[in-house]
């Protein structure tokens, strides 16, 4: 209704936002499984290692509840300057990667995306709230909640611990 304040968002499941084709996705269809939500480059010196990590985890973990959400974003050094569609292509194309990837988001300043305030909101990084760099990583449990908070040089596989706590498989 008009006039009334906006409803604080209360987990990640209260968010719909893009896919790279255009699509509205609620991610409240992710309910249950443990997220990993990645802001991504493509022409980043962190982009090898961190697609082929994450592709490792997806494969090693999808069926057991594991989902990575990547979202691409040009505000550092403008390593990812392609379309939506480019983007889909590399990522796809060189890495093989199987998980979603979102519309071009900003993570940082005026135009941050909702979802990436929440994420910030939840746990903060060593420099305040702000995403550092190209490949930030926040891992999400089941209820949607933001278990923990990586900095964009943290291998995805040294998160798998915290990971398989997160899907009870350890």
């Amino acid at each position: 209704m008009a006039g009334q304040p906006e409803k604080k968002p209360q987990s990640v499941y209260d968010f719909t936002l893009k896919d790279a084709k255009g699509n509205d996705v609620d991610l409240s269809t992710y309910k249950g499984k443990v997220l990993l939500i990645v802001n991504v480059a493509s022409k980043c010196g962190l982009t090898d290692s961190n697609y082929k990590d994450l592709n490792h985890l997806y494969e090693k973990y999808k069926d057991q509840g594991l989902e990575i959400l990547a979202f691409p974003c040009n505000q550092f050094g403008a390593q990812e300057p392609g379309s939506n569609d480019e983007i889909v292509e590399f990522a796809c194309t060189r890495f093989k990667s199987e998980f979603p990837i979102f519309d071009k988001i900003e993570v940082n300043g005026e135009n941050t995306s909702p979802l990436y305030k929440f994420l910030k909101s939840a746990k903060w990084g060593l420099l305040g709230d702000n995403i550092q760099w190209n490949f930030a990583k926040f891992l999400v449990d089941k209820n949607g909640q933001v278990s923990d908070r990586y900095y964009p040089t943290t291998s995805p596989l040294s998160m798998e611990r915290d990971i398989k706590v997160l899907l009870g498989i350890e």
